[in-house]
């Protein structure tokens, strides 16, 4: 596995991973329309414009396996990642959070996870992250108010 610059064609693999609607039921917080686009193409353009938000591709044996992204909110840098659901299970999302925390040592680092999305809670709880909040907002994936843990790595 290995981190590295976000290229056009990645968007094309972003958008078909994001299709998928087990991954947007455990990612929860997604679009309201995940076949849309240019919804896609309008955040993902934001994203890759914005100086201080930092994006890789997660990429294995040449593969795209997904996204990290480290993006600041309320001056706080937040971690926010997705991977294919081929790739569950087997450690690349855990690499891929470990490579993106040593490339960008700063602390206090954030992170929300729907509070049932409990491979997600493993993979940031097991690299120090703790929970510091709760919020409850409206998953568009769900169509329905969610409980979202909110975890710091100091």
């Amino acid at each position: 596995m290995k981190l590295r610059p976000v290229e056009p064609g990645d968007l094309d693999r972003f958008f078909e991973q994001q299709l998928d609607p087990e991954a947007n039921e455990m990612a929860a917080f997604t679009a309201k329309n995940p076949s849309d686009r240019g919804v896609f193409n309008y955040h993902w353009g934001l994203m890759l414009r914005d100086p201080e938000t930092v994006v890789r591709t997660i990429e294995l044996d040449g593969e795209v396996a997904g996204s990290i992204v480290l993006y600041p909110n309320e001056g706080i840098p937040e971690l926010s990642f997705w991977t294919d659901k081929k790739f569950w299970g087997q450690g690349i999302t855990t690499a891929a959070v470990d490579a993106i925390l040593a490339e960008f040592p700063a602390r206090p680092v954030r992170a929300r996870v729907v509070s049932d999305n409990i491979g997600t809670q493993k993979i940031l709880e097991r690299r120090g992250f703790t929970k510091i909040g709760e919020a409850k907002d409206f998953s568009n994936a769900r169509a329905a108010v969610v409980s979202e843990d909110i975890l710091e790595l100091a």
